[in-house]
């Protein structure tokens, strides 16, 4: 049985009320708080915690989504007083944002939390994997914010402070009608200061056989076009210079609330200043395919990059019938060959999974021949791993090996071209946003959304440069700048600093509350 701290409060609805305080007002009250002194050897009670003054560590796996909701979560700590630390060690209470999309990513998550009550650590949880499946073992006893109510994460920690395992997992529900999800104006702390991850929507009307992330994220629910041009227009008065659009599907967007993407878009560009950049999200075939005319004129538009994510998973029709995956390869092919004429040098990113239950060798070779047809620069291959409680997981297995060894043969046709040789020569702009993995470069990208390695040099941090591209590698380009040209500032104020808080409702549109 558990204790009076122990308690566990299930599938709780939203019940934060408009008198509720903000977490600016919050943030200013916690500053009168004194915790007061104690003798070495008195224990620390439940009721001597405060909370809002602990370290937190949060650790996300997964999409673009995923992260947006991870921003957003550590905002609204960093804004109730808590500390968010790079280091997990110096950590009182872990974070744990899941992705339930492989078996891979979610071992992980659970290694973590092992790792954090070996080091006894307290833990919150979050993400698709214990929005989906709450009850397994693992997760027993241990708080859990639902991917709907990333709003209420200070709740929830609050109570795992005070060492109580609370769960709320409830749906937002306005007159009866599901919600996005939670609101786009609450503080959040940028990974990327100058990069705004922006949710569309949530869930999908698919229901494909071998998804997970369904359990968790549900069936489409848009925000109104409003609050993204609002979410936008801030984005941009805070320094951002790039905006990723991210959902389960952004070419669904809108069909639950009766407008659609390229509505959602156009409004969209009105916003972006000049020199920045609008990067969209991955679309599945069939709700990209009765918009062709307007993403083409879109993707045209100097302000949006010409880079398209559209998942084939297999260019066998009936594997893309196993899967319901609901279009054929030809539909699939329309999308692509459409968009190469219409928008010269565009980028088409797909994914494949290799050993898809049923698949036979000649299902196989039709993917092959595929990737040999279109030589996709961006190619993500995965092997087939059935996620319990999916009806593929019930289907007839393709033999490890065999998936194995597809796995490796495209993953071998894919390293076998080199996309970008061409491009040697060319003269570009690029939008330098980050650093690279090894420290030696900043990253930029062109208006392909290829990524273009640039010197090192702070001045180009943020700003749009001209370079003349010298070499090309499988996954990047390297560009020398352009002497004579001068470096162009897309962002309309200053951007925050890494780990400010954004969001906070300032009327000088500075934020003061650092988060790390």
């Amino acid at each position: 049985m558990p204790s009076a701290c122990d308690s566990l409060i299930d599938d709780i609805e939203d019940m934060v009320s408009s008198s509720d305080p903000t977490p600016l007002e919050r943030q200013s009250a916690r500053k009168s708080i004194m915790p007061r002194s104690r003798k070495k050897k008195e224990l620390l009670s439940h009721e001597d915690l405060i909370p809002g003054t602990q370290t937190i560590w949060m650790k996300t796996w997964g999409c673009s989504h995923n992260n947006s909701d991870g921003e957003y979560m550590a905002g609204q700590l960093a804004a109730s007083g808590y500390k968010m630390t790079d280091n997990p060690s110096d950590a009182d209470l872990w974070v744990l944002n899941s992705c339930t999309v492989k078996n891979p990513a979610e071992d992980h998550f659970r290694n973590s939390i092992k790792k954090a009550q070996e080091q006894q650590k307290k833990v919150v949880l979050a993400g698709c994997v214990p929005q989906a499946q709450p009850r397994m073992d693992y997760l027993k006893g241990l708080s859990i914010i639902g991917v709907q109510q990333i709003d209420r994460v200070v709740e929830v920690v609050d109570e795992a402070v005070k060492g109580h395992s609370v769960r709320l997992l409830g749906q937002k529900k306005d007159g009866g009608r599901r919600l996005g999800g939670a609101r786009l104006d609450l503080p959040k702390i940028r990974k990327n200061p100058l990069i705004e991850i922006i949710s569309i929507n949530t869930g999908c009307l698919n229901a494909c056989t071998y998804c997970k992330t369904k359990h968790a994220r549900g069936d489409l629910a848009s925000y109104p076009i409003e609050e993204l041009v609002e979410r936008a227009r801030q984005s941009f008065q805070e320094g951002v210079c790039e905006i990723w659009l991210t959902s389960e599907d952004t070419g669904a967007y809108g069909r639950d609330i009766g407008t659609d993407l390229p509505t959602l878009l156009w409004r969209l560009v009105e916003e972006i200043p000049d020199g920045a950049m609008l990067r969209l999200g991955m679309t599945n075939p069939p709700y990209i395919l009765e918009h062709l005319e307007e993403m083409a004129k879109i993707l045209n538009h100097p302000h949006v990059y010409a880079f398209l994510h559209v998942p084939v998973q297999s260019a066998s029709d009936s594997v893309l019938m196993d899967m319901k995956r609901e279009y054929c390869v030809d539909d699939f092919k329309k999308v692509v060959d459409f968009l190469k004429e219409r928008v010269p040098g565009v980028t088409i990113a797909t994914d494949l999974i290799c050993g898809f239950p049923g698949e036979t060798e000649k299902d196989f070779q039709e993917t092959v021949d595929l990737v040999k047809l279109y030589r996709f620069p961006s190619l993500f291959i995965n092997q087939f791993y059935p996620r319990p409680g999916t009806p593929a997981a019930k289907m007839e297995q393709v033999p490890a090996h065999m998936k194995k060894q597809r796995t490796k043969e495209l993953s071998q046709l894919f390293h076998s071209y080199n996309p970008y040789d061409h491009k040697v020569g060319e003269r570009q702009h690029v939008l330098v946003t980050e650093e690279s993995f090894d420290a030696q470069y900043f990253v930029s990208h062109n208006k392909f959304y290829e990524q273009v390695l640039v010197p090192k040099k702070a001045e180009f941090k943020g700003k749009m440069i001209e370079v003349d591209i010298y070499e090309a590698g499988k996954h990047f380009l390297k560009g020398r700048p352009v002497e004579e040209s001068k470096p162009f500032t897309p962002s309309i104020a200053k951007p925050l600093q890494k780990g400010e808080v954004s969001g906070l409702g300032n009327p000088e549109g500075e934020c003061s509350v650092t988060g790390i």
